[in-house]
This record gives structure tokens, sequence and C-alpha cells, in this order.
């Protein structure tokens, strides 16, 4: 027997083991538990480990996590060998723009770009700005950055793209509202919110720019503005749909059972919609869920006959994801006696 035919066999008795321990769950936490990894599998480890286990940090991922101001002074840098990142195009007209570990991205249309994310100040000239243009995309082209939620390590760029080249902002209705209360020295600075500017309901949106339109769901939870997209991608001239989640975590929902209710509801909301369209890539904005720092640079190598896109993880990769999101909230829900 061939060496890889051993190895995919020890795995599989493995998966069969642990499949098998996870049918007889001893308690309702221990069954959403056993659920969560069931759907993870291999690929959405650090997204169960983080959600589903109590002792799991509930940082934002490995790397540096400053970008606040020190008293009086500007953002602080973080070392760049602990977190600079090259550019990639990782579809036809997508283009990962990111930290090793946060992700930004660039849409192309045919009438101008679209940015998904900025991450912190301090990256938004080397990683975005830089980038685009190694990548050969002039910022002077970017209509839109929408942002997922209001945490610095995915909005702090926002004001300086807005300001140098007049994007629109787009950002769920609470977010914009606690970020218009940052004060001025806020790392990054704050954005304004304008007349082409657009403030993101609970009805959710749709954005068309061009050839090209994205599904805005409004997914509250994460923080109160939370969204999510859907949105088309070309791969070698095909067409293939984009789920992206908008934000992950649940630290400090303790007992507030409303606040686990609208996080679960949200996680069912955007899987539905990625249902409905077919999508068959998932997309976070860390990298320790979605694996883009390491996903981009495969992209780079030559695909031989019969391989996949490495980001493609089919329609049921999508739904797993957001099952384990689901999965391990009604187990912490149901941990803390959350009511």
């Amino acid at each position: 027997m061939h060496r890889t035919s051993i190895l995919i066999g020890t795995l599989g008795a493995l998966l069969l083991a642990g499949a098998s321990q996870a049918q007889a769950p001893a308690s309702e936490v221990d069954t959403h538990i056993a659920a969560a990894r069931a759907a993870a599998g291999l690929e959405y480890r650090a997204t169960f480990v983080n959600l589903c286990l109590p002792a799991a940090p509930r940082g934002g991922g490995p790397g540096p996590r400053a970008g606040g101001p020190p008293a009086g002074g500007p953002p602080a840098t973080p070392d760049r060998s602990t977190w600079y990142a090259s550019p990639y195009k990782v579809f036809d007209n997508f283009y990962w723009l990111g930290t090793r570990q946060h992700s930004s991205w660039a849409l192309r249309t045919s009438a101008g770009l679209i940015i998904i994310d900025t991450n912190f100040a301090w990256a938004t000239q080397p990683e975005i700005i830089d980038g685009m243009s190694k990548l050969g995309l002039d910022p002077r082209e970017i209509k839109y950055v929408i942002i997922s939620h209001a945490h610095g390590d995915h909005d702090q760029g926002v004001a300086e793209l807005q300001r140098r080249y007049g994007a629109k902002v787009v950002m769920g209705a609470a977010d914009w509202e606690a970020t218009l209360k940052r004060p001025p020295t806020a790392a990054g600075g704050v954005p304004t919110r304008g007349a082409g500017d657009v403030t993101v309901g609970p009805e959710g949106t749709k954005i068309t720019l061009g050839d090209t339109t994205l599904t805005i769901v409004a997914t509250p939870g994460h923080t109160p503005g939370t969204l999510s997209y859907v949105f088309p991608v070309k791969d070698q001239g095909k067409t293939v749909m984009v789920a992206y989640s908008g934000g992950t975590l649940t630290g400090g929902f303790g007992t507030d059972g409303a606040r686990w209710d609208e996080y679960i509801a949200s996680q069912k909301k955007i899987a539905g919609v990625a249902a409905e369209v077919g999508a068959a890539v998932l997309l976070s904005n860390h990298s320790e869920y979605d694996g883009a720092y390491t996903k981009a640079r495969l992209v780079q190598a030559t695909r031989e006959a019969g391989e996949d896109h490495p980001f493609l993880v089919g329609t049921d990769g999508v739904q797993r994801y957001f099952t384990v999101m689901a999965e391990c909230a009604l187990a912490s829900k149901l941990r803390l006696g959350a009511k």
C-alpha cells in the first residue's frame, strides 16, 4: 500500500472515531459542541477552538493587535517583520491586501474599485495603497470602502481612503454612530458621513458598481452594526460566489441571552443568503478563520489539472463554517446559563 493511502486511511479512522464519540453527547452543551466539531473538520479548527472552547483565547488571532495612539502621539506601529505581507491577486478581479493576521480586499469592477475592510491605520499605506500599486491597481479608482464592523483592526484606514480618494463609506447603522463619536485623535482619524456614504440598516442593502453587485446582509452580534456579504468574483473567467463573514468572536456576551440569540440568528441569516446564491468561497477578515494569508500565496502556484482554486471550499464548506459559529454560540449560551 502506498504511504499516501496509509495516511488517508489513518486520517479516516481518526475522523470516524471522533464521529462515533460525538454520537453520544453527555449533555445539551456537548450536543452543540459535537455538531460544531463535526462541521469544522480540519478546515475550521481555529474557528471552533476560539468559539467553542471556554478556555480559548478571545483575541483576534496571532500577531500584533496594537493600533491605539500612545498618549498624545500617533498610532503605534509594531515591528514590520511581525505583520507585513505581500499583496496577491487571488481571483481574476479580486485582490488580497492584508497583513499576516487581518484581511483587506480590493474588488475590481467595470466602473472602479471596492475596498472591503481597511486594517489598522499603520497598515493602510504599506498594505492597501502600496499593495494596490504593486498589483497594477490605481487607488484613485476606489469608489466604495465597505466596513464589516467598527473595530480598529478593520476600520482604522477608512478615513484616510475617504480623505485621499473621495471613497464612499459603507457601514452598519449602529457602527456608524459609534464611529462618529470617536475623538479626532483616534488612530487613523474619523471618517465623515456625507450624502454619498451608505448607512446599512437591519434590512441590508445592495451596492452596484459597474458590472458587479454586492449583497450586504446585516448580521449584528459581534458588534451591533456588523455586516456580512455575498458577491461574485471570476476564476479563470467563471463566476464564483463568495460569502464573507463580517464578525466572529463572542467575548463579552456573558449571560445576555438576547445578544446570543441575535448572533445565532445572524449566522443563520447569512448562511441562508449564501445558500440561495450558491456561495462556494468562504472569507473572513482574520486569516486564522479562513486561511487567507496561506491561500493567497498558494494561488500563485501552478494549478495542476483537476485541482481546485485554493479558496474554493464548495457550497457545503461555506455552510459548515456558519454551522460552527451558530452551534458554538448555542453551546456557550447554554454553558453560561444565558436567558
